[in-house]
């Protein structure tokens, strides 16, 4: 993966308040760390950086250049997203070094198709690997061509590019392969359904004939009483 240049600022403003006028001013507040260094709190612009995780994903490298003059390559530790904006709350940025080995979750793609009448049930979106900062892969892919029902994917069968090592469980299950649903299967969870519609119909005419009933009462009191 290459690397994306960034700008950034120093940030001096903290806490709540101080994010809130930061994302306003359409950049979104990071903060640097490791290498036994004291975490540097810096601004990168909204835009680019959303961009840049569009294309390479969670853990796209950025080459960063803050106004202070300082140069960092650094990788997104964790990135926190506003459900309903979309947007980008705040981010961890972990300083890395060139030919630095580092540790991350790297999402899994399944390739192919498996044999007929199944489903695919995915235990497991990544998987750990350790792999050169600089040449993190932005996914990984494992073959469920073929596979029959009660198969499975463990993270040993996911392909792995040169130098990107496993570092889960290679047990561990990714993904598994379940017969699907027959026709008279299905057939026999309707009447539960028909049954439950049925009683929220009875519900609703029962409220709806109290309501019309109450109308009436109140439209013929109002007759007596003129």
């Amino acid at each position: 993966m290459s690397e994306v240049k960034i700008s950034a600022e120093p940030r001096t403003e903290f806490g709540k308040g101080g994010a809130r006028r930061t994302r306003r001013a359409g950049k979104v507040p990071a903060v640097l760390y490791g290498h036994g260094e004291k975490p540097k709190h810096i601004a990168l612009p909204s835009r680019e950086f959303a961009a840049a995780i569009r294309k390479g994903g969670a853990n796209q490298l950025f080459a960063i250049d803050i106004t202070d003059g300082t140069q960092v390559l650094a990788l997104p530790k964790a990135i926190q997203r506003d459900p309903i904006k979309d947007s980008f709350e705040h981010v961890d940025l972990l300083l890395v070094r060139r030919g630095e080995k580092v540790t991350v979750e790297v999402p899994v793609q399944l390739t192919g198709e498996a044999a007929r009448d199944t489903l695919i049930v995915h235990d497991h979106d990544t998987l750990s690997v350790t792999a050169d900062a600089t040449k993190v892969p932005d996914h990984l892919e494992a073959s469920i061509e073929g596979l029959e029902a009660g198969s499975q994917v463990t993270a040993a069968d996911v392909d792995l590019p040169s130098g990107v090592e496993l570092a889960a469980d290679s047990e561990l299950t990714v993904a598994s392969v379940t017969a699907a649903p027959t026709a008279e299967q299905l057939e026999a969870t309707l009447p539960e359904v028909e049954t439950a519609t049925d009683e929220a119909e009875a519900e609703a005419g029962e409220t709806t004939e109290g309501s019309e009933g109450a109308d009436a009462a109140e439209s013929a009191e109002a007759r007596t009483e003129a």
